[in-house]
């Protein structure tokens, strides 16, 4: 008996640790989940339900030149064989590889019902019939055995199934794959055939290929609905670090359903393709309720044409509706328009790995020589054994008077046997054959067959020996297998790709009047809006605010004004305010992602500031997170493409941290040690773009810039520090440095944790930004003038562990 059920008969109790317990299981049950059934294998690309799909109609013989089979069959036998879960799985599992809108190029060929864009569902497994696909069987299946690739039991041991498939494609990245796994997730988006291929030929040619010059043969993905991608600097991220998003547009275009001029004219806005997964109906419903709401104003009709040729929804305009802007605001605010986050995770070596696009060619190339190799072997060895026979026979046929009075006068075919290997030195299996040989095989016409045969296998020989021994031989035959791939199942790119963004949505109605007045409000993460002047009205702060509200920037503008809008990255863009979502305060709207209304090259940078176009300076100061300085000439700026420009160049590591209008005499920098540096601001020099500037300031150890303001000569400093004490500093008790020096303590610090949070000036209101993502909003004239020496007062009522993180001045 065995000893835990021994000790359960006799009354004792195991005790464990529940916390051991459920750290035990759930890792169990997480790793199940990943390796079992939500992340597919980086070396046929398949998840174990669609692995054992497939096999399981390899061995049904649903080959693609044999009859369709209904669903429920395959189904059936693949449950009972191979993965004993439920049957609408499995079902919904093989409709998603039947469908051409799911699959970039469907694995399995369908009769029937299998579903549609709109997301209607499939008929029922007992009426649906399939078969696998020519490029199911060709890449997976055509040459799978135990020799090949590895098999393992089933659930109950009584058979056994692949562990991998014999992929010669990278299935992974040609159909894609989405899974969602116990603390991991996998998205990684179709890709096209051709592409594929080329990439793979360019890295066996060139290992250490860059990602740009592999981007060059693979530029992206090429979903099965079509769409555009707008290309830019996050695809390129994505497929380098493995994560990353695109910005994925359905395809539209402007027809004249009543031809003429001006008011006589209008026109129709036709959807052709829609992004990836998108559903056709649910997007014509979400359409249909803005128009109900009047946010989508000027559509006459929208209707659904629709047919077995393509997907075509015509939406209608009123008169005098301006077609582009309409447009942009569907890709605005319905899914015409998506974000696709590609997450490339996959298994490998059964271990979750978040892989970049170069790794995932280079595993499957790495897996396909192995299988390759595993091939060549077992064709060597068969090769081999058919000469062994083919030379016996010839053998035995030169000496066929002796063959014949062996036979004759043997007593049985053993003895014949014996005899034939004694006499004639062949091996047991020569002999067997030799004995097996039909009487007309002596003829001379078989014999000459025979001979030919030998030679083959002798050709065949030489050229498995040279493949397996020679590796590039082996890669030139792995190329020539690609490219015969190619010719048979690569097909032209369906999805376009865009090198910049078409313009973002116009969202500011100004009735053609130039002058409106408008505010521009942007908060701490970047968010922007546009409020008219009676919306916004007075601001009265509140003592604490969650930081989801404090705007730390606000200016008023007129309707055809621009902004400029600075990154981190050194650049600035340019960016009409007309683009900005206009709102009212009572809505709690905070407004739309600067960042996405930029072209598609900004994306993925981090917003600095933003300043309107027409400022009364003439130059402005750069100040980067290192303490380099310098001042450009307003000039500058003013023939800023759409494209932007890059106002400084930054050192590795650096990045670009305040950008204040030189209006003033004076510069106060802080650290977050307590020191301030106080600069003539006529004596910071005056830069070009190219040029790094100079250094400002002398950081040590940990030490970082928290605070730059300009000032005149009458303000004081304002200095706050992380455990919420305050102090304003007379700017004459500051002395003059020139650039580079030490600096000169200001502000000291009670405790090694403590820092200076960051500086303001007398008379604004500054919002103290805490770790519990709240705000205390102080004015600046409650905070008692000490001097250098004094450690400040509390400023606000902090709760224990607070503290905080940064000040930003309040307009």
């Amino acid at each position: 008996m065995p000893k835990q059920l021994d000790l359960l008969t006799s009354g004792q109790v195991i005790s464990t640790p529940l916390h051991s317990e459920m750290q035990r299981s759930y890792l169990e049950y997480a790793m199940s989940v990943i390796v079992g059934r939500a992340l597919p294998d980086v070396r046929d690309g398949l998840k174990p339900v669609h692995r054992r799909i497939l096999y399981a109609m390899y061995e049904l013989g649903l080959t693609p030149d044999r009859p369709f089979r209904k669903c429920a069959r395959v189904v059936g036998d693949v449950l009972g064989k191979y993965h004993p879960h439920g049957d609408q799985a499995v079902y919904e599992a093989l409709v998603r590889l039947v469908q051409p809108f799911s699959s970039r190029y469907p694995l399995l060929a369908g009769h029937g019902n299998f579903g549609s864009i709109d997301d209607d569902p499939p008929a029922a497994m007992r009426y649906t019939e399939t078969r696998l696909a020519a490029i199911a069987h060709r890449t997976l299946l055509e040459n799978i055995s135990d020799a090949i690739v590895d098999f393992v039991p089933n659930f109950d041991s009584s058979q056994e199934e692949p562990l991998v498939l014999p992929a010669q494609l990278p299935i992974l990245l040609l159909n894609g794959s989405t899974g969602i796994a116990v603390g991991m997730a996998t998205n990684i988006p179709p890709h096209n055939l051709g592409e594929v291929v080329d990439a793979l030929i360019a890295l066996i040619d060139r290992p250490h290929l860059s990602l740009e010059e592999l981007l060059t043969h693979l530029p992206g993905p090429d979903f099965p609905t079509g769409g555009v991608i707008v290309d830019g600097a996050e695809l390129r991220r994505a497929y380098a670090t493995g994560r990353g998003t695109i910005t994925l547009r359905g395809v539209a275009t402007l027809e004249d359903i009543q031809p003429g001029r001006g008011r006589h004219r209008r026109q129709a806005i036709v959807v052709r393709e829609l992004p990836y997964q998108v559903n056709k109906a649910a997007w014509i419903e979400k359409v249909a309720d803005l128009v109900n709401q009047g946010r989508l104003e000027g559509i006459a009709d929208l209707r659904d044409e629709s047919d077995r040729e393509g997907l075509r929804v015509v939406i209608e305009l009123k008169r005098d509706v301006s077609a582009g802007q309409l447009l942009e605001q569907l890709y605005r605010l319905t899914p015409l328009q998506v974000t696709y986050g590609i997450n490339l995770m996959a298994l490998v070596g059964n271990q979750p790995r978040q892989l970049s696009l170069k790794e995932i060619l280079s595993e499957f190339l790495q897996f396909r020589e192995q299988t390759l190799l595993r091939q060549y072997r077992h064709d060597l060895e068969t090769a081999q054994a058919r000469q062994h026979v083919v030379t016996g026979l010839l053998i035995g046929l030169n000496a066929v008077d002796q063959v014949i009075e062996i036979l004759r006068s043997a007593v049985d075919g053993s003895t014949a046997q014996q005899e034939l290997m004694t006499r004639l030195g062949l091996s047991d299996r020569q002999a067997s054959a030799l004995i097996a040989m039909p009487l007309r095989r002596l003829t001379q016409q078989e014999r000459q067959a025979l001979e030919r045969e030998q030679a083959e296998l002798q050709a065949r020989i030489a050229q498995l020996e040279t493949l397996i021994s020679q590796r590039p031989e082996r890669l030139k035959a792995l190329k020539k297998e690609l490219r015969q791939l190619k010719k048979a199942f690569a097909d032209p790119r369906r999805t376009q790709l865009l090198t910049a963004a078409p313009p973002p949505p116009t969202a500011v109605e100004t009735n053609g009047r130039d002058d409106t007045p408008l505010w521009v409000e942007v908060n701490h993460r970047g968010y922007g809006r546009c409020l008219s002047q009676r919306s916004r009205g007075n601001i009265q702060w509140q003592t604490w605010l969650p930081w989801s509200e404090p705007l730390p920037l606000a200016f008023s503008v007129q309707a055809r004004d621009r902004l400029w809008v600075f990154t981190e990255s050194g650049k600035v863009y340019p960016l009409p305010v007309e683009r900005l979502p206009v709102t009212s305060r009572r809505e709690g709207d905070r407004g739309q992602p600067l960042l996405t209304l930029l072209p598609e090259s900004a994306q993925g940078e981090t917003l600095l500031t933003v300043l309107p176009s027409q400022p009364t300076v003439e130059k402005l100061i750069l100040l980067t997170r290192q303490g380099r300085i310098k001042v450009i000439p307003i000039s500058d700026l003013q023939d800023l493409s759409g494209r932007g420009l890059q106002l400084t160049k930054l050192k590795a590591g650096d990045a670009l941290g305040w950008v204040l209008p030189a209006d003033a005499d004076h510069l106060v920098l802080a650290t977050s040690r307590g020191r301030l540096f106080h600069f003539f601001i006529p004596d910071i020099p005056v830069l070009g773009r190219l040029n790094q500037g100079q250094a400002a300031v002398r950081l040590s150890g940990q030490e970082t810039l928290v605070g730059a303001i300009a000032l005149a000569e009458l303000e004081n400093v304002i200095l706050i520090t992380a455990s919420g004490l305050g102090k304003q500093l007379p700017l004459p008790l500051i002395a003059v440095v020139p650039l580079g020096h030490l600096g000169q303590l200001a502000m000291p610090l009670r405790q090694k944790s403590d820092r200076l949070a960051g500086i303001g000036r007398s008379g604004s209101s500054l919002a103290l930004v805490t770790t519990q993502e709240r705000a205390w909003i102080t004015n600046g004239e409650e905070i008692p003038i000490l001097n250098k020496e004094a450690v400040g007062v509390a400023i606000a009522p902090l709760d224990a562990g607070e503290q905080i993180q940064t000040v930003v001045p309040l307009t």
